[in-house]
């Protein structure tokens, strides 16, 4: 039999990526693994999986894994280690942790973390070693933070309707995601509703995107200027009487002044500010308001501007002023964060929380190690860190300035890390860590409804530890005294589901997955919106949200924040995911890169022409950060004066040594923090790229 000694066990990605599915993994042996399928008996998974993960088993076979402990050797920044044992690994790790402490305070001590794994274990572990300790918190801004302050502006709360129900929708519009290359669930739920329902896809985004070629409709827009289409779209449904009158008057807080305004914002208006003719942003509302069961699906990438959260709550307007909330497969989403309602408290230390230590900013990682004053808050600098699930000199925005901060001499990194990532070649000590499929851990599928489960498949590769498992020795070390170090990730996961109402992990690790979904009433919000009132504001009280309010529109509209294109920085650079990798993981397997190619940017041909630049040319990109330099390609799929980047390649890519995002600012987006990654004005040379 061929399929004789091969087990097929439940898994789940642990990727930052809406999707969260839920997987069926094959176990060749207790230390290999073959093909990862989708669980075809998950309602949101449905079968599918995404490439990269399809093809784990090079990632996670692959012979640059990290797999023994590193001590580094010479200078900071020349890449050169020696194996150590775990033991004195982790003794160097601690007696820097309580040297920088005795020296300076706990506060000193900054443990940082991103999505490099979901896993409500793995990836916020952290926070329970520096709650107990009281070592600096982390304000994790770096991902959603703009979007989620515009959807809680207007909606209230993260959730929304329930994204099986496109399926039943005969109008999606994908704003701002681009789920052909990002997330292929979405992908197949909505060619459902086009083969059973004839439904139309549009996609609104500011270059063609694989999603943008399989649309029905596709509208390109200037970058950030997406707010200008939602309230210009508003502003056809009201003059048409195409608007819900009714559900406007019991469920929002429109009134007159709301509609006066919105009547200034003529779709003449916003063809000026967008490039998109006048003709089809009418037709693109009439469509929209004349179709009841239409599902609006919010992606990221539109937020990603420093105008991000006013532009999500100008597009989140547009189901309010239709009332497509009342119909099933009508409505919006953009994701579902459930941990308000997981019994977390022991699992991340939430019970030793410490609101009198300083929470850092995550996005401003490269202040914070340089020592601004202000990133800093007025406490002392940061002098060790520990770094789990981040790749920061490659991710983080200003990544020159990030590098600077972790080549300093007095601060101590340790990085636990799968592969050798340009952070981890800046560490002191490097500690190598597990993939999910050598660990036990849970994951909250942000972008559907499960809470889906990940119990450990197969053995883990060379000495890799799982992160809890450094945590839990940091702690014995350091004296943290909490149950929550006492406890296996497995007994951490049963703990948290029982106290939760959701049963045992036993169960749940069964079935794969526990199923959060709300009644349709409360994720169609007909019981009310989760905002004081109980209604969707258009008015939004932007200074419960965040600092930076004053800079907010007080209505649905056009914020001008963006980094303007000028004379000096001519171009607007957006840099959004690349197909083949996710964030920068996946660079390192052979599938990935040989389908990506090169670093490649994007080019209108008017403005190639302009700059004396062929296809396959080469060119620098810069501006007062730095400057990267790529090959060109001339691309008509966006507007004129619009750079296109697709991906976070690793730094060694470009010649500079430095990778794109060292050209992103790190400057907090308003209100509330956050990165704009899609908001760069640029400069663009004809340059020469040695073979």
């Amino acid at each position: 039999m061929p399929d004789e000694g091969i087990l097929r066990l439940r898994s789940a990605c642990p990727h930052d990526c809406p999707s969260g599915c839920a997987l069926v993994v094959e176990r060749l042996s207790p230390s290999r693994i073959g093909r990862i399928r989708g669980a075809e008996d998950n309602g949101y998974t449905a079968g599918v999986v995404c490439a990269k993960v399809a093809r784990y088993a090079e990632r996670v076979h692959h012979p640059d894994r990290l797999t023994r402990p590193l001590r580094r050797v010479g200078a900071k920044g020349e890449g050169r280690f020696e194996p150590i044992g775990w033991d004195d690994a982790l003794d160097l790790v601690a007696d820097a942790f309580i040297r920088s402490a005795r020296r300076h305070g706990p506060e000193a001590v900054w443990p940082y973390h991103s999505g490099g794994t979901m896993g409500l274990i793995g990836r916020y572990g952290l926070e329970r070693l520096r709650n107990v300790m009281g070592y600096s918190r982390q304000r994790s801004t770096i991902c959603m933070m703009p979007a989620e302050m515009g959807w809680r502006a207007g909606v209230g709360a993260l959730r929304g309707v329930d994204p099986r129900e496109m399926a039943e929708s005969d109008l999606v519009v994908m704003w701002g995601g681009n789920p052909v290359s990002t997330q292929v669930n979405a992908m197949a739920h909505i060619t459902r509703a086009r083969k059973e329902r004839g439904a139309k896809l549009v996609v609104v985004d500011c270059y063609r995107t694989p999603t943008v070629e399989q649309a029905d409709v596709a509208v390109i827009v200037r970058p950030g200027t997406d707010a200008a289409l939602a309230v210009a779209m508003m502003n056809v449904m009201l003059a048409e009487d195409l608007a819900d009158r009714d559900y406007l008057a019991r469920h929002t807080d429109f009134d007159d002044g709301v509609a006066a305004h919105i009547a200034t914002r003529t779709p003449a208006w916003a063809s000026a500010v967008t490039g998109v003719p006048e003709a089809e942003i009418v037709a693109l509302a009439r469509l929209y308001g004349t179709t009841p069961r239409s599902f609006l699906r919010l992606g990221f990438g539109f937020t990603r501007s420093r105008n991000g959260s006013a532009a999500m709550h100008a597009v989140s307007c547009l189901p309010a002023v239709t009332g497509a909330w009342q119909h099933r497969g009508g409505g919006a989403f953009f994701i579902n964060w459930w941990s308000e309602r997981l019994d977390l408290a022991v699992a991340q230390g939430s019970d030793r929380f410490r609101p009198d230590v300083r929470a850092l900013d995550q996005s401003r990682i490269g202040a914070v190690l340089c020592g601004e004053e202000e990133a800093l808050l007025g406490g002392p600098p940061v002098t060790a860190m520990i770094i789990q699930n981040a790749n920061s000199a490659s991710v983080a925005p200003d990544s020159r300035t990030v590098r600077r901060g972790l080549m300093r001499d007095d601060l101590f990194v340790c990085v636990h890390e799968q592969f050798p990532t340009p952070t981890a070649k800046l560490a002191d000590v490097v500690l190598p860590a597990t993939t999910f499929l050598e660990a036990d851990d849970m994951y909250l599928a942000y972008g559907q409804t499960h809470l889906t489960i990940g119990p450990q498949v197969i053995e883990p590769c060379g000495e890799a530890r799982p992160n809890h498992a450094v945590t839990q020795a940091l702690a014995q070390r350091l004296g943290a005294d909490h149950p929550g170090f006492a406890m296996t990730a497995r007994e951490l996961i049963d703990h948290s589901l029982r106290g939760s109402g959701l049963g045992g992990f036993e169960a749940a690790a069964a079935q794969g997955w526990v199923d959060m979904a709300l009644p349709f009433e409360r994720a169609h919000f007909l019981d009310g919106f989760p905002q004081p009132d109980g209604r969707f504001r258009f008015r939004p009280d932007w200074s419960a949200l965040g600092p930076a309010h004053a800079l907010m529109p007080s209505l649905p509209d056009q914020a001008m924040l963006i980094e303007a294109a000028s004379p000096e920085h001519p171009f607007r650079l957006v840099t959004p995911p690349a197909r083949s990798f996710l964030n920068s993981s996946f660079t390192e397997t052979p599938a990935s890169r040989g389908r990506a190619g090169r670093p490649t940017a994007l080019m209108h041909p008017d403005d190639a022409d302009a700059l004396g630049l062929a296809d396959g040319a080469a060119a620098t990109l810069g501006n007062r950060r730095g400057a990267a330099t790529l090959e060109v390609r001339r691309f008509a799929g966006l507007r004129p004066g619009t750079v296109v980047v697709e991906g976070i390649w690793p730094n060694a890519a470009f010649p500079e040594g430095f990778g794109i995002n060292q050209l992103v600012g790190a400057d907090p987006v308003p209100p509330a923090g956050g990165v704009a990654f899609h908001d760069t004005a640029v400069w663009v040379r004809a340059a020469a790229i040695e073979e």
